[in-house]
């Protein structure tokens, strides 16, 4: 199956017969591509443009492997050493101009409502005009999350990221159940932190006993061929089918997983 293919139809809301009828082939055709059969180039590059993605993205083994290399060289636009030297006015921009993507992967991501105090109501106003909004946070009670804080604050290390990840509950609690926004927690063991607005996404890199804050942040801009982006893509996408949807609780500020 071409999960690329279909998620990509899925998101655009393009049916089987949509495709075929506006690529010049039966629905036959169609469904064998989404059973992994590569189109011919002309229905490849129809496609892409239609679904608004990159042929290489939908298929890649259409992808050589030097132009994969000098793409992926590309995709870096720009290594900021720590996370606070990202601008605070990059991360709006990038919020404000997604149109189908935004998919947040962390254990906490505190900072950004506490730099950006409408952060919360800009990814409950993108989820309402249609933008699918993913937001993974941290399980404060996870083993793999509180080894985590130990490598941070050894000896404290529960409370530590516990803590973080309560006060960024505070914030993203409230986007539970908003339209077109989907909360989830995770145990998963974090090797970067994932932020990704649409073909734009900001890495921020984890080091042992490193806090995030103070690791660098890869600025990544998905180009046709390149293989950084996808593959950070890959990594949120293996993570978020692992987490859990979160209700809320009684207890004012938790989330906690849908049992």
């Amino acid at each position: 199956m071409n999960e690329r293919l279909r998620s990509a139809m899925a998101t655009r809301g393009i049916t089987v017969e949509a495709l075929a009828a506006h690529v010049g082939v039966d629905g036959k055709t169609v469904e064998r591509w989404l059973l992994g059969r590569t189109p011919h180039p002309r229905h490849r590059w129809v496609t892409a443009a239609l679904l608004r993605e990159d042929e290489t993205y939908v298929w890649p083994e259409t992808t050589n492997p030097i132009r994969a290399l000098t793409a992926s060289s590309g995709e870096l636009v720009c290594l900021y050493p720590r996370r606070p030297d990202v601008p605070k006015d990059l991360w709006w921009k990038l919020l404000m101009e997604a149109r189908y993507h935004v998919d947040l992967l962390a254990y906490g991501a505190a900072f950004l409502p506490d730099q950006l105090p409408s952060w919360t109501e800009g990814l409950r106003a993108k989820g309402a005009s249609g933008c699918q909004v993913r937001i993974a946070l941290g399980d404060p009670e996870h083993p793999v999350v509180i080894a985590r804080g130990e490598e941070e604050q050894p000896g404290n290390g529960k409370a530590w990221i516990g803590s973080r990840i309560r006060l960024a509950q505070v914030h993203y609690e409230t986007l539970v159940g908003a339209q077109g926004v989907h909360v989830h927690v995770h145990g998963t063991t974090l090797y970067n932190s994932i932020y990704r607005f649409d073909d734009v996404m900001l890495v921020n890199a984890h080091a042992y006993t490193v806090p995030a804050y103070d690791a660098p942040v890869f600025h990544l801009r998905r180009l046709d061929g390149g293989m950084i982006f996808d593959t950070y893509l890959r990594s949120f996408e293996a993570a978020w089918a692992k987490s859990t949807p979160c209700v809320l609780c009684e207890e004012p500020s938790l989330v906690r997983a849908v049992s």
